[in-house]
């Protein structure tokens, strides 16, 4: 996989035809002089274009960090400085329709949309080998899915693309209802996960499967409230992959893709441009007050997940770097290549037990089992149906759960509000929120190109 990404980057006929475009949601057409009637004709061109759509992930690592992490109560910034205005802003809930990360964003994931509709435009039309043909379509449709859904946990209903389209069209195409937002996501990582192999292996390694496109399908059904339909979709996961024995070992550079990854976005420092700066560093341990009490205080002496939120000095240079990240730079690139795991089979379980919850009137063994487990694996002792003995006190026991088990991994504020504790949650670490506040303001860019309020409107109180 990554040697495919390095081709990429290397000039390849995809990097001209879409690495050149804008990361406008409206620069929808290329702008040099590659015709596409002269791609789309082989596998290799099909391959070449999904690559660039998984190409496009590695530009959207911050999301997590900025807009997950720092809006909830895992961590926080004291100051604006230099660079941090629109994460401070983001952070203290004072952002405005021009805050620069959100306009970065949208038109980020509207261009990995356009990637992926390119691709699906085409793909049936053209002789290739079928399995070929069912993966590359499999793999379009789930990192659709993947930008929308991040979209929608960001702003709810925007508008949605199917296909290519004009310029002029796409200043047409209104938001979608909630139901339809619904239906466009769940089809998509349906059809996916039909179409898309178990796994992978050798150079393929991190290409989504099957695996992952339920895995999302769930977190889609939990985010919109089907619990069925998210028990259904995580017992086509469950047993399929498993928790490693150590939780640090998930994040261990040395043991990529282990047992426990079910989609990641891949870096490899050792090849020029595929690997990325450190994410959470510091020169002093001492001074650094990011993490907030509440991450720092949930974790007891005896879970092993808290030590990899501890800072860890780098060999040989006067840097600290989070444990749960700690890599060396690369000597010829200068670069780390942790990779970034968006989907992991601990989610699977605590995800598991979640819908089982929610399904059903308290608590069961099912799911007890499945919290237990990650609880397991922590060092901890097993939770009883008698410490969360209805429905609202196992919700807490498995949001707690998730704090400790997924801190810097953006999960955090979207499990907030999907869980319904977002308010009651920020209100303890003295930040007062209102409803409106669970979804961020449409970019006011996005609203001046479309001019028309009854296609595109500003969220409400924004």
């Amino acid at each position: 996989m990554m040697k495919q990404i390095k081709k990429y980057a290397l000039g390849l006929v995809v990097l001209l035809f879409l690495g050149s475009c804008s990361d406008s949601f409206f620069d929808l057409t290329p702008s040099n002089e590659i015709s596409v009637n002269d791609f789309y004709k082989t596998a290799d061109d099909f391959n070449q274009a999904i690559i660039a759509c998984y190409a496009r992930l590695q530009g959207q690592t911050s999301y997590y960090k900025e807009f997950s992490e720092y809006r909830s109560d895992n961590l926080y910034i004291s100051a604006p400085t230099a660079g941090t205005q629109d994460r401070y802003d983001i952070d203290h809930f004072i952002e405005t329709s021009v805050n620069g990360l959100l306009e970065s964003y949208w038109a980020n994931f509207n261009n990995q949309v356009y990637r992926c509709n390119a691709i699906l435009d085409r793909i049936d039309a053209v002789n290739i080998d079928e399995s070929l043909q069912q993966q590359y379509k499999g793999e379009a449709l789930f990192l659709r899915a993947l930008a929308y859904f991040n979209m929608y946990r960001l702003w709810g209903t925007v508008p949605v693309t199917r296909t290519v389209v004009s310029p002029e069209k796409a200043l047409k195409i209104g938001r979608c209802t909630e139901e339809e937002m619904f239906k466009y996501l769940s089809d998509d990582l349906g059809h996916a996960a039909e179409l898309l192999p178990a796994s992978f292996s050798g150079d393929d390694l991190g290409r989504a499967t099957s695996g992952a496109a339920n895995t999302l399908l769930a977190k889609v059904n939990l985010t919109f409230g089907k619990w069925e339909a998210a028990e259904n979709a995580l017992e086509n996961v469950i047993g399929k992959y498993s928790l490693t024995s150590e939780p640090g070992d998930v994040f261990d550079v040395n043991n990529k893709m282990n047992s426990e990854v079910i989609f990641a976005v891949r870096f490899n420092k050792t090849v020029e441009g595929e690997g990325h700066g450190m994410w959470y560093t510091t020169v002093n341990p001492e001074m650094e007050n990011s993490q907030s009490d509440a991450l720092k205080n949930c974790f007891t002496a005896n879970d092993k997940r808290g030590e990899l939120i501890s800072w860890v000095k780098i060999e040989g240079a006067n840097t600290y770097v989070l444990k749960k990240y700690y890599d060396t730079d690369d000597p010829s690139t200068l670069r780390v290549g942790n990779d970034q795991i968006l989907l992991r089979y601990a989610d699977v379980l605590l995800m598991y037990a979640e819908a089982l919850n929610e399904l059903n009137s308290s608590p069961t063994s099912d799911a007890l089992n499945a919290l237990n487990k990650v609880r397991k694996r922590a060092g901890l002792t097993d939770l009883q149906l008698s410490d969360a003995p209805d429905k609202n006190t196992f919700r807490k026991a498995i949001l707690l759960e998730r704090q400790k088990e997924f801190p810097y991994e953006g999960h955090r504020w979207f499990d907030l509000v999907r869980m319904g504790a977002a308010k009651e949650t920020m209100q303890a670490v003295g930040q007062t929120i209102e409803d409106y506040q669970l979804v961020f303001p449409i970019p006011q860019t996005e609203l001046e190109r479309i001019n028309n309020t009854s296609l595109l409107w500003q969220n409400p109180n924004y």
